[in-house]
């Protein structure tokens, strides 16, 4: 067990899956003397990870859910880069295409891979999978020192001392760092402590998840289907190892009212099954399996500004959006990306890594990006959650038009690939 410093170059709030990413972007930086940054990660679950020299590697408690993700291919090409990506490659499961539907109406639209030069959109993988492999990789990084279970209770921003701020940890110890950054998601105790406002809209809506089997294979194609319950996404999942019916699997994220969420989670799995047939048609035969069910609210949640003193938020911390178009988690990789970048010249440039200039550059240039992700996201809620006929007119029209305008149709799908 190496022995653990109490004054760090970064130290990030929250171990999942922004602030391991965070770690890992991080990890192998060096400092203009030639050694590596070190950096202190604080987690409220029971995180056991490994050094290079111990190789005992406990499971974390709880700390990644059982939602999917679905990856763009600009994140999946980040992991790679961070070498996450073989840890989980072989269980991602590949988008080749896209079927965007109203149902009950003429509006389609068809977006395939092969039309923009690569072998996939995007991917999906289950969040614990992903998760755990930045865990493994992390598990390297002597650099890296875990505080967990422990979480930031207070912190000192020391006005006298411009170089450093303090925090104090629920455990009672004290820790120093030259940069906060907050990947405590959209409760965040970093963004609380520093005062910083959030605008919250609640969109009224839940996210009914479930992983379900299908008698045809889904092909790696994902479907979004807009019904009168709200929208409906089947995503493409791998095969199990120990299935042979594997390639059948995909995700349901199904967006409905609470009210409704109430009366479709008491159904049993049979009459489930055919509600669910019933919103999504026949695409992929009828569903053969369903498993465990669970909700999830939509609120959006966007913080005032993303960044204070010697500190920076990150992924939900500072942003928290609707999964219509599936782009939360890409949204807070590219946070993560562009603070990485910003470290790495700073170190390059013998500059300070928390100085003010630093984070209102960084504040910048993630603002547009995520503007025009939660605009997009607010638009599709909106014009795809509501019956109003001239609304129903216009929306199936944009999806003729955008399948058959092809640059319209690429500056949408070059924003869904991460780029």
């Amino acid at each position: 067990m190496k022995n653990k410093p109490n004054i760090f170059d970064v130290l990030i709030s929250g171990g999942g899956l922004s602030g391991s990413l965070m770690a890992l972007s991080l990890a192998d930086l060096k400092k203009p003397d030639g050694s590596l940054l070190s950096i202190a990660i604080v987690e409220t679950t029971n995180v056991a990870v490994s050094s290079a020299t111990n190789t005992e590697n406990n499971q974390p408690d709880t700390l990644f859910d059982d939602r999917v993700l679905a990856l763009s291919h600009g994140s999946a090409a980040y992991l790679n880069k961070m070498g996450v990506w073989q840890h989980v490659s072989q269980d991602a499961c590949a988008i080749e295409k896209i079927d965007i539907s109203d149902r009950g109406h003429y509006g389609k639209a068809r977006i395939e891979a092969q039309d923009y030069g690569v072998s996939a959109l995007g991917h999906v993988i289950d969040m614990a999978l992903l998760g755990q492999a930045q865990l493994t990789e992390l598990a390297n990084k002597s650099n890296v020192y875990w505080f967990s279970p422990d979480k930031i209770v207070d912190i000192n921003w020391r006005p006298n001392q411009i170089d450093t701020v303090e925090v104090k940890l629920g455990s009672g110890q004290g820790l120093t760092t030259h940069l906060l950054l907050g990947c405590d998601g959209a409760n965040s105790p970093c963004r609380q402590l520093a005062g910083i406002n959030i605008s919250k809209s609640d969109y009224q809506q839940v996210a009914l998840i479930a992983n379900v089997a299908t008698k045809k294979p889904h092909n790696h194609k994902a479907y979004e289907r807009f019904t009168e319950y709200g929208p409906l996404a089947m995503l493409p999942l791998s095969t199990l190892r120990a299935d042979s019916n594997g390639e059948n699997r995909c995700a349901l994220v199904w967006t409905m009212t609470p009210e409704q969420s109430v009366a479709i989670m008491a159904l049993n799995n049979e009459d489930f099954s055919q509600q669910l047939e019933l919103a999504f048609g026949s695409w992929l035969g009828a569903i053969s399996y369903v498993g465990k069910r669970d909700v999830y609210p939509l609120v959006l949640v966007q913080a005032a500004q993303q960044t204070y003193h010697r500190m920076a938020l990150i992924g939900n911390a500072s942003h928290t959006i609707h999964p219509i178009a599936g782009q939360g988690f890409n949204l807070g990789l590219r946070d993560v990306q562009q603070m990485a970048k910003q470290i790495e010249q700073a170190l390059v440039n013998e500059n300070d890594i928390g100085s003010f200039a630093l984070l209102n550059e960084y504040g910048q240039k993630r603002q547009q990006d995520q503007n025009q992700v939660i605009n997009l996201t607010d638009s599709l809620v909106t014009l795809f959650a509501n019956d109003f006929p001239p609304l129903v007119a216009g929306r199936n029209i944009g999806l003729k038009v955008m399948n058959y305008v092809t640059p319209l149709k690429k500056i949408l799908v070059t924003k869904l690939m991460g780029y």
